[in-house]
């Protein structure tokens, strides 16, 4: 009955997208494996229910038949699970968190050992990312919650709640020759950064500033050895910890201009009801907001 279940599932998900590869890809599966468990409901039911055109798949007649019998049904099942989770709470399972590399060195640590003294019997999955595909991962159901910087949701499916602004600063080796402070309109420092796609990767290629950058790096670990390697200086939040600048020899520059802001915010799936222990998380995030 459970590889029944399943296959039912995985069938109204192909018919609700229309396309085997965006359906896998939605539930998480590799397409060949996914069109296996298709072609086991069809041999099940002694018929064909999907046939292939142009740009996917569309229903035959007996899967326009089985779709419209199960699909509210199931619609009716995951409700009841949801409403009785609503009423009970759910004090066991996992919950998947999508995060900005950034946020891992000053946000996340607290709110983690908050929440896991709380709700002991629950795993934390966390995910580190850039905004974007941290946000593609909350939009495609594949992680409950999302810490991202705002200019990195754009799409309707999203829930926002705002938490605070991350104003940027240069780190640079304790002996350079750069001031406490520094206008990027007219100094031009050499930078390890962010691949163009992460949000502080955009930020320091803004085109009126034209940067020069020497390296790329997907991880805050990565920058900060490049650049007490002495490969060049980096822009990260000021709210980077003390401690991991000075094991690295490294300082804080206040950036004068131009002004480098960003908003990070908490997303998560719109018009989806959240299990207790994701809102309970929610809350936490909202409530550690420094």
């Amino acid at each position: 009955m459970d590889s029944l279940d399943r296959q039912l599932r995985y069938f109204l998900k192909i018919a609700s997208l229309k396309s085997l590869s965006r359906a896998a890809e939605a539930l998480d599966q590799t397409q060949p494996g996914l069109s296996r468990q298709l072609a086991t409901l069809e041999s099940c039911l002694g018929q064909p229910l999907f046939v292939r055109n142009g740009r996917g798949v569309e229903l035959t007649e007996a899967g326009r038949g089985l779709k419209e019998k199960t699909e509210a049904a199931y619609r009716s099942i995951d409700a009841a699970v949801d409403c009785v989770r609503k009423h009970d709470g759910v004090s066991q399972g996992t919950v998947r968190v999508a995060a900005v590399h950034t946020l891992s060195y000053y946000l996340l640590g607290e709110i983690v050992a908050r929440f896991s003294a709380e709700c002991s019997d629950v795993a934390l999955s966390l995910m580190c990312r850039s905004s974007s595909d941290a946000a593609e991962l909350v939009e495609n159901g594949k992680a409950d919650i999302g810490l991202v910087y705002d200019t990195a949701v754009a799409s309707q499916t999203l829930d926002t709640r705002p938490l605070f602004d991350d104003e940027m600063c240069l780190i640079a080796t304790r002996d350079s020759a750069h001031g406490e402070t520094i206008d990027l309109t007219e100094e031009r420092p050499r930078l390890v950064a962010f691949p163009a796609h992460y949000a502080l990767g955009k930020m320091v290629r803004q085109g009126s500033l034209k940067l020069p950058i020497v390296a790329e790096a997907e991880t805050v670990d990565t920058l900060v050895k490049l650049v007490a390697a002495g490969m060049g200086a980096c822009i990260l939040p000021t709210r980077m910890p003390d401690k991991l600048l000075q094991d690295n020899d490294l300082r804080k520059v206040r950036i004068e201009r131009p002004l480098m802001r960003r908003r990070v915010v908490v997303i998560t799936r719109a018009g989806k009801p959240q299990s207790p222990l994701v809102q309970r998380l929610v809350d936490m995030v909202l409530a550690a907001v420094p």
